[in-house]
């Protein structure tokens, strides 16, 4: 049996410049961190005598004898990607809903690779399970999906992410002292809005009229340059609370559906209690509303907004970990099956004490 646990991600900059219809053309760059919000995928090889060859537990259960009969498209995806072709069993649990703008998808994607490489015995890096990831969304699924959600989800940690015109991905830690991380932190804020949205229709939308958001996307890069030197200097903090809501007034743009009214109430209640800037994370049209407000408005701000959760988070910086292995849990042979037949009857085992 393998776990597998990949963290969320909160988008701060640079958004939509990691869309490969953009960054191969014009490279493209992003401010991005992991946080302590997680996916869990547990994968186990299941005894060859059941009437099931797989079974795949997510919001619905499903027990079927061919990959193909899957209709999670991720898990179809990667267990022809891994190339397993023994009975499985993969359970998946999320800390946050699906479809809330904070890269749930790709952290199934990211963890649930990761989980089967582990259960074949394979070790996989990084950049590998980033750009496995990339590829399996992008070209084997059709997702209309940028390339930042799959990696912060295998790297974590607080990260300036380059899309090179080539293909290739760098990442490059931000590397400023802990006190000046703990101070990011400590100034943002979390709210989930309750709001449905569907990213692939925000995103497809925005993919198709790339070219006439040119301004809007090289806006969107140099702000994670300013985000960066701001880190890096001695600055006052709320600077980056500020060039947080530059951006989210630039990303408005890219399309109708990035906000709605009920979002700009949401974020104009928010600012009038104290915010100096917020955004919608992910593609926009609703889920989590991403804050920055100094320490000593938080509470008005929570008062303000009372009505919607506030989920406190802490940066991730371990980003998607095999976080449990047993291969003694391997029962899938004939020899492993007969063993599971011969074992002591639960009744009879002495336990004895702890």
């Amino acid at each position: 049996m393998i776990i597998s646990r990949t963290p969320y991600r909160i988008s701060l900059f640079g958004g939509g410049t990691d869309f490969p219809a953009w960054y191969l053309r014009h490279g493209g760059s992003v401010v991005a961190s992991s946080i302590d919000k997680y996916c869990y995928l547990t994968c186990r090889y299941l005894p060859p005598f059941l009437e099931h060859k797989y079974r795949v537990v997510w919001s619905r259960i499903e027990q079927t004898n061919t990959i193909e009969e899957i209709q999670h498209p991720a898990v179809r995806a990667v267990l022809k990607h891994v190339e397993i072709n023994r009975g499985l069993e993969i359970h998946a649990v999320g800390d946050l809903p699906a479809r809330s703008g904070m890269g749930t998808s790709s952290a199934f994607t990211v963890g649930l690779l990761n989980a089967c490489y582990g259960l074949a015995g394979r070790m996989i890096s990084k950049n590998d399970l980033a750009m496995e990831s990339i590829h399996l969304e992008q070209n084997v699924l059709k997702e209309a999906v940028g390339s930042q959600d799959q990696v912060s989800a295998a790297y974590g940690g607080l990260n300036r992410i380059d899309f090179h015109t080539n293909g290739e991905i760098t990442v490059t830690p931000v590397t400023i002292s802990g006190d000046r991380i703990r101070e990011l932190n400590s100034h943002l804020m979390l709210f989930y809005t309750g709001i449905a949205r569907t990213s692939a229709e925000v995103q497809s939308k925005f993919v198709q009229n790339l070219g006439a958001k040119k301004r809007q996307l090289r806006i969107m890069k140099d702000l994670v340059d300013e985000s960066i030197a701001i880190l890096n200097s001695r600055a006052d903090i709320n600077e980056f609370g500020e060039l947080l809501q530059e951006a989210w007034d630039v990303k408005r743009g890219f399309s109708s559906l990035v906000s709605n009214p009920d979002v700009d109430d949401i974020h104009s209640e928010a600012m009038a209690a104290g915010a100096i800037g917020g955004k919608i994370t992910g593609a926009g049209g609703g889920g989590f509303l991403l804050l920055f407000v100094p320490p000593e408005r938080q509470q008005t701000v929570k008062e303000a907004l009372h009505r919607f959760l506030h989920v406190p988070f802490k940066f991730d910086f371990g980003g998607s970990q095999i976080i449990f292995a047993d291969r003694d849990a391997d029962y899938s042979s004939e020899e492993k099956a007969r063993e599971l037949k011969n074992l002591t009857p639960f009744r009879e085992l002495n336990y004895g004490k702890i």
